[in-house]
């Protein structure tokens, strides 16, 4: 609507600003301010009073209302999973499944569905922090022709507990600490790894946790797993053990330590300025849909069980097919609307995909339906426009709290023969297309009463979180053992980390050593275990390492600039970072108005202190002669260079600009390169010159 042509603008006695509808204008409803009962309003300025300062009046019912529907804003946040950001999308499917499942968005090759994506923090509450080391939540809602499929799984495959009955007491250790209120959003202190420690079946988890996959690099290059064994059944009830992988196109890539506690300064917001910066200028996030599947032959002669959510199959064992692609290329109309009233359910499934008996996907079939009535505040939360279906759906369920569907006639139950009589009898149950659990076993031992025990296989707690260590790179190691000292440094009790260094010796006795001796306790004896671990092949899948693809797609390029910058090379260097796919950003001690070697004005994205290093994936000092001068006095520029060092990013630079590297501790390495090679160089990170820099465990 335009303002000017439709609202007069005035002020009020007291010097307020009133927006109006012109009196001599249309008064259609379009365009008139009103209450939830549509009424119209005359004054949105002021209260209604008892005289011109007298008191404000009950009957008010404006402002009554306006107060009352601003003091519940708010609705409560999640326990876990609080910090998120989302957007929506398609999946396409690219492989027909149609011989293993009836699942209907898995059998047209090239057919789309809707589907919106919510990506989060684990520990943090709402209000925390983007970047801290933590698990992250990849949670995905299928609109499908057949109900809603929600995949609700994290960036790690495994998780830190076997069974439901633990996750209370999981999330309260790894929360804030219960007298005090602190830390926000961190795993480092003594109640969680009190925990773990005692926790045996946490110690493949923790590998992943302490590993570079809890500092993604942003949301759009990490992975996501579902984590659970589900099943897929397809037209002849044949059912067929699958489990499910995300795999970014952009390939995974991860921060390092200091550059993440840096970041958090810098912005608070990073991960989800990112994905909504992403999606708004066109670079679309996506990933590939991957699953795993394999036979109840197969799942019985492994040496670990695949109803375990602490394992995981090696794609060398089970190799990954892909069968879709996902795609986000929305963001959200409104953040609380839809980010934060989506409810995702494990248990939200379709014909053709079916659980299996995994303990822990078990618990989370109940929790997850049972907290939406806490947070969205009525058992109709499914009527939330973010969640509804967007196929056909009816029953007989009826009323209850903000019931916005208004059913017509006497049929709210069945069996009912109020067909018969002319009237509408209301939907019917299909045994042909409705969802039937499938009757395959689970194992070979699914058998006798019902017991609280766990299969014998459940008790090897090490194999495969020796597997993850023997699949890292050095680099890697070097970054987990540190992250083990790091958060085991902050712990108080006394016998918490030899406990757990104990634990690690069942995975590696090197692992082990490298903690101790960084936090500088004696070696203890090794746990003893539940089952003897053995030694399974090494697996490139799980290295992010080894992952990396060389490439800016995605990427963002700072460039710091300054009076008298090179006009030639600035020009260059800009369009060869767009060519090759990456988001050139201009930094300067100023923002407008600076004057390049050719007498042309350059503006920049932003000012040096609002602009450090850790914000982008590689830089480029394009300073000249005396610009480097003034920049040596400048302990921002220092820190802009040093960081970006520190932090194993390339640097390119002008000759002209050596004397700030000097300073700044930059020694010459494969990243640090001139204009020629630049581009190439800052498609990587140095990991070979991390040694030199800081003192890993």
């Amino acid at each position: 609507m335009d303002d000017t042509a439709k609202f007069d603008t005035i002020a009020g006695q007291g010097g307020e600003t009133h927006q109006h509808v012109r009196h001599s204008g249309p008064h259609t409803p379009e365009g008139h301010l009103t209450t939830n009962q549509g009424i119209r309003v005359s004054d949105n300025q002021n209260s209604l009073k008892s005289g011109v300062r007298g008191p404000t009046l009950l009957e008010d019912f404006v402002l009554r209302e306006k107060i009352f529907h601003f003091d519940h804003e708010r609705i409560p946040e999640r326990i876990v999973h609080a910090r998120g950001s989302a957007a929506h999308g398609y999946f396409e499917l690219t492989r027909s499944l149609s011989d293993i499942t009836t699942a209907d968005l898995f059998q047209r090759v090239g057919e789309r569905v809707p589907v919106f994506v919510r990506f989060s923090t684990v520990a943090g509450g709402a209000g925390s922090v983007d970047t801290p080391r933590d698990v992250r939540g990849f949670a995905v809602k299928f609109y499908t022709q057949e109900g809603n499929w929600d995949l609700v799984g994290n960036n790690i495959p495994v998780f830190f507990i076997q069974d439901a009955i633990k996750f209370p007491d999981l999330v309260h250790a790894v929360k804030m600490e219960a007298d005090r209120g602190y830390p926000q959003a961190a795993s480092a202190h003594d109640t969680f790894w009190d925990f773990v420690s005692l926790m045996p079946e946490s110690t493949h988890m923790l590998m992943w946790a302490m590993s570079d996959r809890t500092l993604p690099r942003a949301f759009r290059t990490m992975e996501g797993f579902g984590i659970h064994t589900f099943r897929f059944v397809n037209a002849e009830g044949k059912s067929t053990f699958v489990k499910f992988h995300w795999k970014p196109k952009l390939g995974l890539q991860s921060l390092v330590w200091d550059e993440s506690l840096k970041i958090q300064a810098a912005d608070n917001d990073f991960h989800r300025r990112d994905v909504f910066e992403a999606i708004d200028r066109g670079a679309f996030p996506e990933w590939e849909l991957g699953v795993q599947l394999f036979d109840q032959a197969l799942a019985d002669s492994l040496p670990y069980d695949v109803l375990d959510a602490t394992k995981i199959i090696p794609e060398e064992v089970v190799p990954v097919t892909i069968v879709g692609r996902m795609v986000l290329d929305r963001n959200p109309d409104n953040f609380f609307a839809e980010v934060e009233q989506v409810a995702y359910c494990p248990a939200n499934i379709i014909p053709g995909i079916d659980f299996s008996n995994d303990p822990l996907l078990q618990g989370r079939l109940f929790s997850y339906l049972d907290t939406q009535l806490k947070r969205l505040g009525s058992t109709n939360f499914h009527q939330l426009p973010i969640n509804a279906p967007k196929c056909p759906f009816q029953n007989f369920q009826r009323d209850g709290q903000m019931q916005m569907q208004v059913p017509r006639g006497r049929a709210n139950y069945e069996p009912n023969s109020l067909g018969a009589h002319g009237e509408d009898g209301g939907p019917r149950e299909c045994p042909v297309t409705g969802f039937t659990t499938v009757s395959a076993r689970d194992g070979a031992d699914e058998q006798g009463g019902k017991l609280r025990v766990r299969p014998e296989m459940f008790a090897d707690h090490y194999s495969q979180a020796r597997l993850f260590w023997k699949s890292q790179t050095d680099s890697e190691r070097a970054h987990i053992a540190s992250a083990f000292v790091f958060e085991l440094s902050k712990v108080t009790l006394q016998g918490v980390a030899p406990r757990m260094v104990a634990n690690l010796r069942n995975v590696d006795d090197e692992l082990a050593t490298r903690v101790a001796d960084g936090l500088g306790i004696d070696l203890p004896a090794a746990s003893q275990v539940a089952r003897e671990p053995i030694d399974l092949a090494p697996s490139d899948a799980l290295s992010i390492q080894k992952n990396l693809k060389p490439t800016l797609q995605g990427r963002k390029i700072g460039i710091l600039i300054c009076k008298d910058s090179d006009a030639t090379v600035f020009s260059q260097l800009k369009a060869d970072i767009t060519a090759a796919g990456a988001t050139p950003f201009v930094v300067g001690g100023q923002i407008h108005g600076i004057p390049l070697s050719d007498g042309s004005l350059a503006d920049a994205d932003a000012q040096l202190l609002g602009a450090p290093s850790q914000l982008f994936d590689a830089v480029f000092v394009l300073l000249s002669e005396a610009g480097t001068g003034r920049h040596l006095k400048e302990a921002a520029s220092i820190e802009w260079v040093m960081n970006a060092f520190g932090h194993l990013k390339a640097i390119g630079h002008m000759p002209e600009a050596q004397p700030l590297l000097d300073k700044a501790g930059v020694v010459r390495d494969a990243g640090v390169v001139g204009v020629d090679g630049f581009i190439a160089a800052a498609a990587q990170r140095f990991f070979d010159r991390e040694p030199s820099l800081r003192t890993l465990a």
